[in-house]
């Protein structure tokens, strides 16, 4: 290498070196100025930001150092800062430059000024989609709805168009529903695939779950639509969807019928209207639609389900009421022995078998044969696992019903074992903890319900966290175990409907060990006993027994709910209903009736619910 060449590389070396350092240096600097800047501390922020902005004139650095002159009140520099970045501005963003200089402007109250800048920002529009949707919004950060909105009608003018769904937006915005709502069903005629982003902006916008005004805006403007369009479907969808928001479901079948009908579907939109409705306790509407369905016919691929879901419904609504209307279970029986006369015990048709057997087994005094159907159904190898778990919690359920304790809880251990950590491992595990409960095991049935908890309160039902509490609070008061051992006798026989052998078990308990700690939850069997078999009026007194002398024990906010409940269904006196829910909501906040409580308390007041 000749002395010229070796000076050369010592020289590029050095060069390497020199930038090396100063690209650090200058790295440094930007640090320094980004963490003044954001710790609020301008001044410093400033000595940093003014020479790398003679250096570096970046989109970044720009915002940076034009919001920290602005929060200085430095007019002066913060104009020069602007003007010569206008003037370095290319043509075709002009436009957004001068919106920074009016939106200047306006931070130092010179309006006029403002307003000249973003004039000329308009007039300085280029042709493009980009070019209007960059200024556009520019303006809406500043609040200047009317200049955004004038800049899409200048980029119509200059020939660009496709703004249907900023027009619809931007309408919004300035409160012009109908105009949105319109703009979207413009939008949706020409892009159909924009319909969850118009289902979201909607429910955004408008709340159409609370507000009447609104609701009726948009079902008006789809019909109007529909009759405009009378070959886009998306308008029928959008109406199907917008009466679930609103929860008018039988308004939503008519039109989920048309589209089924129109499309030559296989009834899957009716399916999940059904679901829908079902869950928020409109069974009328929920068993129409399973109805529809299942009327297809066998070669339905959702016909086994229908025909389930419409017994589903029915087997829902007939073991939520109290007192069970016995001839109705055994109609509803009938019914599904039929059912699997006409389909078969299959896999499709196996939580039929399970629903059955617990209206024979609870209501209709026929355990051996419902323990024997299950079984038989047990034994197949074709099952899916889910369903045959369900099947089994049943079938111990069954099993506890005819004494057959340990055969439950084996049952029980199975489910919870398959699926441990599964809401059905859970309630496999509370099932579990109740049947040691009710044979006197106390200790192990809390570990397994603080086990629950443990693991999460949301798992745990409200009959578990009550049965925790029971124990805690009566268990090894003293030392005599007799009391709770019977008082657990008595509650396995209330779930056995043995009700005169419960009632002998708790008046012996009263006889044996007067004002015991458990007086207050014995008031409340013997009400719940009472109300399961119709006699409304005695359970009511139990109840307002338990409101009036227990208060403070733990089933004070229960027998509070019921008593509101039973006043509110059962009397129809809305008014004193009203008053208890009131009540239970003010005096019990921790309950966990609350939630409930307050929703029909709100309800009754004539409040718009969500």
């Amino acid at each position: 290498m000749t002395p010229l060449i070796q000076r050369l590389a010592r020289f590029g070396v050095a060069c390497v070196m020199l930038f090396v350092a100063f690209g650090a240096a200058g790295q440094s600097d930007m640090e320094l100025a980004e963490f003044y800047y954001n710790e609020g501390s301008y001044p410093q922020a400033r000595l940093y930001l003014e020479p790398i902005w003679k250096k570096n004139k970046t989109n970044a650095v720009y915002e940076m150092y034009y919001a920290t002159l602005l929060a200085l009140d430095d007019f002066e520099a913060a104009e020069k800062l602007v003007k010569d970045r206008l003037k370095r501005r290319h043509k075709a963003s002009r436009s957004t430059a001068l919106v920074d200089l009016g939106s200047l402007y306006l931070h130092f109250g010179r309006e006029d000024a403002a307003k000249e800048a973003f004039v000329e920002a308009l007039d300085e529009l280029q042709k493009g989609r980009s070019a209007a949707v960059t200024l556009a919004n520019a303006f809406i950060k500043l609040d200047e709805l009317d200049m955004a909105l004038a800049t899409y009608n200048k980029a119509a003018k200059l020939g660009t168009t496709n703004f249907e769904y900023e027009l619809a937006n931007l309408q919004g915005m300035r409160g012009d529903f109908e105009g949105m709502v319109d703009a979207y069903m413009d939008l949706l005629d020409k892009k159909p695939n924009y319909l969850r982003t118009v289902q979201n902006s909607l429910n955004r916008n408008l709340r159409l779950t609370t507000i009447e005004d609104n609701r009726e805006l948009v079902r008006v403007a789809l019909l109007r639509a529909i009759q405009a369009h009378p070959d886009n479907t998306i308008f029928p969808e959008l109406l199907v969807w917008h009466f679930n928001q609103i929860k008018d479901f039988a308004s939503a079948l008519t039109h989920a019928k048309a589209l089924d009908l129109r499309l030559q579907e296989q009834g899957e939109r009716l399916m999940e209207l059904g679901h829908t409705a079902h869950a928020n306790r409109d069974e009328a509407t929920a068993l129409a639609c399973y109805r529809y369905v299942a009327a297809k016919g066998k070669d339905n691929p959702y016909f086994f389900t229908a025909r389930n879901e419409v017994l589903q419904v029915q087997f829902d609504q007939l073991t939520s009421e109290v007192p069970v209307d016995l001839d109705a279970a055994s109609d509803l029986a009938e019914a599904y022995a039929e059912g699997l006369r006409d389909l078969g015990v299959r896999p499709e048709t196996a939580m039929m078998v399970k629903d059955r057997a617990h209206l024979l087994a609870f209501y209709l005094n026929r355990a051996v044969e419902a323990i024997e159907a299950l079984e038989a159904l047990l034994a197949r190898n074709d099952l899916n696992e889910r369903v045959a778990a369900a099947c089994k919690l049943t079938l111990g359920d069954i099993y506890v019903f005819n004494d057959l304790i340990w055969d439950a809880s084996l049952v029980f251990s199975q489910v919870n074992l398959d699926f441990k950590d599964d809401p059905l491992g859970h309630e496999a595990k509370f099932r579990n903890a109740r049947v040691s409960y009710f044979g006197g095991d106390f200790n192990w049935a809390q570990s397994q319900l603080n086990a629950l908890k443990a693991s999460t309160s949301k798992l745990i039902s409200n009959d578990a966290i009550e049965l925790s509490l029971l124990i805690t609070d009566n268990f090894n008061l003293d030392t005599l175990t007799e009391p709770m051992e019977q008082f657990a006798r008595a509650d396995l026989l209330r779930m056995q409907r043995r009700f005169d052998e419960a009632r002998g078990v708790l008046d012996s308990l009263a006889a044996d060990h007067p004002g015991h700690a458990l007086e207050d939850e014995m008031l409340m069997m013997s009400a719940d006993m009472f109300l399961e078999q119709g006699r409304v009026d005695t359970a009511m007194a139990l109840y307002q027994e338990v409101v009036d002398l227990h208060f403070d024990d733990i089933t004070g906010d229960n027998a509070l709910f019921r008593l509101a409940d039973l006043t509110h269904h059962a009397l129809g006196d809305l008014e004193t209903a009203q008053s208890l829910y009131e009540r239970l909501l003010f005096e019990f906040p921790g309950s966990l009736y609350t939630t409930e409580a307050r929703k029909r308390f709100r309800a009754l007041r004539g409040d718009t619910l969500e």
